[in-house]
């Protein structure tokens, strides 16, 4: 039986217990931030509040949450009990208290079945990861950046946030990041008549390849083109991930497989390593070579993690259009020093007959393609450390928090550390925004800190081709922009783009590290949004000329539209395979934290 062993030990009633009652608590928190349940007050001491949930089957669940700013809730899972008929109990079932809230939040039925296969794999996933004994937080301050992706957890605010819908536990077993298992990557050729290559200017496919590939490799993979029958220098060869090439690409390009318009070529020789948005490919084996970015046709975290057609086509341009900003700007280049990882070169493969359906489902038009993004390697200097800023939230199997660890070994006081980290982080964001109206969707895993002595030094930005949007206000430096590029790259009015930041950076990871600070008295949740507020302030006094974008741009405005991402899939958008891909779900409104800043800025400014 497959992993009899290793699922007997894995799999146990204690460890089973603590992680359900772990998303329990998460569950309750995010779905009372996003108004998706109700529970009434029944007893408050300070920032605790006791709150009662009624649910279905005369069913009332109980539990105490410390409020927090931004409308947000740390739900304490030790507090969770469910009464019913008299009888109280401690419950450890997250998939139980969705069922239970079902009606209460007024989920479909389909809607709910598919959500229970997402939150029993996220569980599953979760007790491995509990298992993860072997470093603690002291150890991870010191580990590569590749290898330190294998430890997290997921996206903070998601609560299915490894659902990995299309994985089979073997799968799960082989390819999820947190096994840190190192795989080769599979190759094929596919003809020109199908795909699309794109590069920045002075890059070649051939270049590319002779960079990516030993000439072994090369001569190998051509001699099986050759054994075809056909001429290799007719075909582009780019590498393929073993799952999608068994599970999408010969069930879905038979066709081509036949007419020998796509030839399998056989595994590369490098060894890869997934990251957390599973992929993601750093290469083990050099270094500097690329990072490798594959479609993978499984149901993650809102959205099928393919490849848009339209969006990897335009990523070299992209990557000019970003680093070209870069190039002529003397603060984001000599001051902030900011690391633009590009995406140097692409191919898209469209499957022919899904591509011609009108408004067919996303995921059948993503399903074919490379990127390949610069190594964040080839950037980092002598002494510097690349994460992730989702690093900044992991806490090892003892609760100690990888921050505190990062923040005492530096030998700085908590609010010294905090104050260099706002300006390394904010300082190239802000500038990008007020004086180029672009945008970058800066949360955990896109978001890539660079350590020097353990303290912020730089910041590096990734993952242009997804997450780029401009203004559609008429800035002169966008002026320039190609229409090619303004129908690919959302424009968004000015509240719209300043959620990325505000809702991509701010909601989506710093709430969270300001929990983590103040639940380990490091830093009260007040003095950490005071100083984003005096890091934003700092930035526009520094550059006075751009006022009026400021208060276009405005970071302190009494509330914001809150923005929802359970609920995008768990009342607006379900499962539906729809032409485009879900985005957040808009729903009331988010008490701004930083609003009470706003006249001190004003002043000063």
């Amino acid at each position: 039986m497959y992993k009899q062993a290793e699922i007997s030990k894995t799999f146990n009633e204690a460890d089973w217990r603590a992680v359900n009652r772990k998303l329990m608590a998460k569950m309750l928190a995010e779905y009372m931030y996003e108004d998706m349940i109700h529970p009434e007050l029944t007893g408050e001491h300070g920032k605790t509040k006791t709150f009662e949930l009624p649910a279905s089957g005369g069913k009332v669940y109980t539990f105490k949450a410390v409020s927090r700013l931004f409308d947000s809730w740390d739900v304490e899972a030790a507090s969770i009990t469910v009464k019913q008929d008299g009888a109280v109990e401690e419950p450890a079932d997250a998939v139980q208290l969705l069922i239970d809230l079902k009606d209460v939040i007024g989920m479909k039925p389909e809607t709910t079945g598919h959500l229970i296969k997402e939150l029993q794999a996220t569980l599953i996933a979760d007790v491995h990861l509990k298992k993860k004994t072997d470093r603690t937080s002291r150890d991870l301050i010191d580990l590569d950046y590749a290898e330190l992706e294998g430890y997290m957890e997921g996206h903070p605010w998601i609560t299915y946030n490894k659902g990995r819908i299309g994985f089979g536990f073997d799968d799960y077993l082989r390819y999820a990041p947190e096994h840190q298992e190192e795989i080769l990557l599979s190759w094929i050729a596919v003809h020109h008549s199908l795909a699309e290559f794109q590069a920045v200017e002075g890059l070649s496919c051939r270049d590319l390849l002779e960079k990516e590939l030993s000439r072994e490799e090369r001569e190998r993979f051509a001699a099986v083109v050759k054994e075809e029958g056909k001429d290799p220098d007719d075909y582009y060869f780019l590498p393929v991930h073993e799952w999608q090439w068994k599970n999408t690409i010969v069930l879905h390009f038979p066709g081509e497989l036949a007419q020998k318009t796509i030839i399998p070529l056989g595994d590369g020789q490098d060894k890869y390593l997934p990251q957390q948005s599973i992929r993601t490919f750093v290469n083990r084996s050099e270094k500097d070579k690329h990072h490798v970015k594959l479609p993978m046709s499984i149901l993650n975290t809102l959205v099928y993690r393919g490849l848009p057609a339209e969006r990897t086509r335009i990523a070299p341009k992209v990557t000019a259009l970003i680093k070209g900003m870069y190039e002529k700007d003397d603060f984001l280049k000599r001051e902030c020093r900011v690391i633009l990882p590009g995406e140097n070169a692409s191919i898209n493969v469209d499957q022919p007959h899904f591509s011609s359906v009108k408004d067919a489902p996303y995921q059948y038009l993503e399903m074919l393609g490379t990127i390949w993004r610069e190594s964040i390697y080839t950037y980092v200097e002598e002494g510097e450390q690349p994460i992730t800023l989702a690093a900044l939230l992991h806490k090892d199997y003892r609760g100690t928090p990888y921050v505190q660890e990062l923040i005492e070994a530096s030998g700085m006081e908590p609010e010294a550390w905090m104050r260099q980290f706002y300006k390394v982080v904010m300082d190239p964001l802000l500038h990008f925004l007020y004086q180029y109206g672009t945008v970058f969707s800066p949360h955990g895993q896109n978001t890539i800190l660079v350590l020097k002595d353990y303290r912020p030094h730089r910041l590096a930005v990734k993952d242009f081709v997804d997450d780029v949007n401009v203004t559609d206000q008429p800035f002169e430096e966008l002026k320039d922009l190609s229409q090619e590029m303004k129908d690919v790259l959302r424009s968004e009015p000015p509240e719209g783009l300043t959620q990325f930041i505000f809702t991509g950076l701010f909601i989506c990871h710093l709430r969270y590290l300001s929990d983590v600070l103040e639940t380990h008295e490091l830093m009260e949740e007040e003095v950490f949004w005071g100083l984003l507020a005096e890091a934003i302030q700092d930035y526009q006094m520094r550059f006075p000329q751009l006022r009026e974008r400021f208060e276009l741009f405005d970071f302190f405005k009494p509330t914001m539209t809150k923005l929802c991402l359970n609920r995008n899939r768990m009342v607006d958008y379900g499962y539906e395979d729809g032409e485009d891909r879900p985005h957040a779900s808009e729903y009331g409104q988010v008490t701004n934290a930083l609003a009470a800043f706003k006249n001190y800025v004003e002043q000063t400014t």
